[in-house]
């Protein structure tokens, strides 16, 4: 919204019809927001279902289902940069209906795929019309409430990322328990006809007045890298060899490529990833920590769907319902984040907040095949007040960091490097899986006939479902995979850890303490965060 500037440097600069329905609307940005990310939970307990051999499933392999996720995932975080600024430019509330009206379709068309390829694709196009949503979300939200409000706001808004873990995988169960694995999808196209029909009516536009140019060729070289590195992890682990020559030259490539990005965003008069804004330190930290959280989740979400549902024998709904502490904790905490951080200030909240999420991931190192589920319920609602506490205040951070007029970028940014973190979470930790999995399940496949054992030692599913096929002489496989599951899990939770506890040592030594008053506005220029803080 193209608002003037405080001309005393103290006045609002929100229209008055605009801030009294504040609240309304930032309900409907939530729906929108709540849509987007329900996708992802609702897909975590279908996971199971979907790698099932038809007709119950598509019989996708693990490497298959790693790609059903992060094909949303990449093109996601690659059309970010472009979709913030073009929000910036045409509107944001043009650019929120569209996203809608194409992530719409995309469900719809999910929900019918006949092969993983066809999954693979549409789950593309869905990430196509998510990636115009999100950014736009937060922007429109920084440009309803006041600067003082602005806290608040968004710990509420990161509180519907808790409500959406919540519903998403209880009503993916309930689902799965009644329908076809594709309600999963269709699911979505009666809220996205709700969220466009109150965004009509109550959501204001706004944009950029000046708004960046698009920057098609570093869109390119950002999605190619990207996909290029990730599709040489997954491969390596679906391998279990990181050595092979097509491993090594498709993850080098990767690296290339998006080196080659860098360079050309450095360069470019007009980039969709304006590497100045990481010369500020706390910008940075802010960053990486939201990165690395999401690099150690979506990990842990993905062993740990086959830990209850394979290992444990719960049913889709049982197992959605077992997340039920993780959201709740987040929905608790996260609005409530922002008193801690004025007490205790930015750095101790969210170091804390990554300390306790490493703890927790740590912890799944110790579950077996009878562990009491009442302790990974624990796990869960602790993992979940960690997250609260990271997530509100480097959100925080990142868009006080910017000026106002540029929130679709600073969002953009922010969800970009959360879908990053996320997409190489699933690849790098999927295949620290993947690899100990087949590892450990070798050398018990002998009984197998030599062209099935390369297909059983994919994955646990892998396994059972070739137990199954053998019958009562398949039941002495069904122990050695659960055994062979566990110890991979193990394995990748320590990882997972590893990584969390190198976002607390990158917010201990980089954010800020104690946030004060913010600063006099003049100009219609905000002044960087980092001035505003001890």
């Amino acid at each position: 919204m193209t608002t003037p500037a405080d001309h005393a440097g103290s006045g609002p600069r929100i229209p008055e019809a605009v801030h009294r329905r504040r609240w309304a609307i930032l309900g409907v940005l939530m729906l929108s927001l709540l849509i987007v990310v329900l996708d992802n939970s609702i897909l975590n307990v279908a996971i199971k279902t979907i790698s099932t051999p038809a007709p119950t499933g598509l019989g996708a392999t693990q490497s298959e289902l790693e790609w059903a996720i992060n094909a949303y995932t990449l093109v996601f975080a690659g059309l970010l940069f472009t979709a913030g600024l073009v929000g910036d430019r045409v509107g944001r509330k043009k650019v929120l209906l569209g996203g809608l009206v194409v992530f719409g379709i995309g469900s719809a068309l999910a929900a019918e795929s006949g092969s993983p390829g066809q999954l693979i694709a549409f789950r593309a196009l869905m990430a196509l019309g998510a990636a115009f949503v999100m950014p736009a979300t937060l922007a429109v939200l920084m440009n309803v409430f006041e600067r003082e409000e602005q806290p608040k706001a968004i710990g509420i808004w990161a509180g519907g990322v808790g409500l959406a873990i919540a519903i998403g995988p209880i009503t993916g169960g309930l689902l799965l328990d009644h329908f076809w694995w594709g309600s999963v999808f269709l699911i979505n196209v009666p809220i996205v006809i709700l969220a466009l029909g109150l965004m009509v009516w109550l959501v204001p536009d706004s944009r950029d007045p000046r708004p960046g140019r698009l920057d098609p060729v570093g869109v390119v070289l950002s999605v190619v890298g990207l996909v290029l590195l990730v599709y040489g992890i997954i491969k390596g682990g679906e391998l279990a060899d990181f050595t092979d020559p097509k491993v090594l030259a498709t993850i080098i490539a990767g690296v290339v490529v998006l080196a080659a990005f860098i360079l050309f965003e450095k360069r470019s008069d007009h980039p969709s990833l304006d590497v100045t804004y990481f010369k500020n330190k706390v910008f940075s930290a802010a960053m990486a920590a939201i990165a690395l959280v999401f690099f150690a989740l979506m990990g842990v979400t993905f062993f740990s769907v086959f830990y209850t549902q394979s290992v444990r024998g719960y049913s889709p709904l049982q197992s959605g319902l077992l997340m039920i502490p993780l959201a709740a904790a987040q929905m608790i905490f996260a609005p409530r984040a922002r008193l801690v951080v004025d007490r205790f200030g930015y750095r101790a909240t969210t170091t804390a907040g990554l300390a306790l999420l490493a703890g927790m991931l740590a912890a799944f190192a110790a579950f077996d095949a009878d562990t009491p589920i009442w302790l990974l319920e624990v796990v869960f609602f602790l993992m979940g007040a960690g997250m609260a506490h990271i997530m509100t205040p480097t959100s925080v951070v990142i868009m006080q960091a910017l000026p106002r007029e540029k929130a679709g970028s600073a969002s953009a940014l922010s969800n970009t490097f959360r879908q990053v973190g996320g997409a190489l979470g699933i690849a790098v930790l999927g295949s620290v899986l993947s690899t100990a999995y087949r590892n450990s399940i070798e050398g018990k496949l002998g009984m197998l006939p030599a062209n099935l054992r390369d297909t059983a030692g994919e994955s646990i599913e892998a396994t059972l479902g070739v137990a199954a096929k053998l019958g009562p002489r398949g039941q002495a496989l069904v122990d050695p995979a659960n055994d062979a599951f566990l110890h991979a899990m193990h394995v990748t939770a320590l990882c997972g850890a590893v990584v969390a506890l190198l976002g607390a040592v990158v917010t201990a030594v980089f954010l800020p303490g104690r946030p004060q008053q913010p600063p006099r506005q003049g100009g219609g220029e905000e002044q960087e965060l980092v001035a505003a803080m001890d």
